[in-house]
């Protein structure tokens, strides 16, 4: 029987693919509370992705989660600009990150809004003649009310899912 590096405590086979439900409620929710915070830093760890290309980001991604070809999880911080109502700046070196289609919700099992979802599509160069490419994310933020106003940490919104559809070639 072959033996397993077993440095980083996860087994084999492991694959991390949590519900929006669990991403908002579980994983954003208590980050934004301080609560499990090593835990959660583990699999999805805090990364402004807006200073990076998407193709830089895998290799950023918590454990269990790097080497996983479709998807990675990010807690990214809220701009100042955005905190302050205005809209984010998602421009990196090569590109952009465009928003797409309308704005969604996420829901609890109990039919319960807990939070708000957008859709992200990358295109490579500057708006408005970018090339879209095959880099799609869902952002996810909690609906205010339950975290904490005072915690310092509060000015986060996770990746959800950042995916390379397809294949991506340079």
């Amino acid at each position: 029987m072959e033996m397993y590096d077993n440095s980083n405590l996860l087994p084999p086979g492991f694959r991390f693919y949590p519900t929006e439900e669990e991403l908002v409620d579980f994983y954003l929710r208590n980050k934004l509370n301080g609560k499990r915070e090593l835990d959660i830093q583990r699999v999805i760890p805090v990364v402004n992705i807006y200073q990076h290309n998407p193709c830089q980001l895998p290799e950023m991604a918590g454990e269990g989660i790097r080497d996983d070809s479709e998807q990675w999880f990010f807690f990214i911080p809220i701009q100042d600009r955005e905190a302050r109502g205005g809209r984010p700046t998602r421009l990196t070196t090569e590109g952009y990150w465009k928003a797409t289609g309308t704005p969604g919700y996420v829901y609890s099992s109990n039919n319960r809004i807990i939070g708000g979802k957008r859709t992200m599509v990358f295109y490579k160069g500057r708006a408005p003649n970018g090339k879209k490419t095959l880099w799609k994310m869902n952002e996810y933020k909690a609906s205010d009310g339950e975290a904490s106003a005072t915690n310092s940490v509060t000015n986060l919104k996770v990746s959800g899912t950042l995916k390379k559809l397809g294949f991506l070639t340079s």
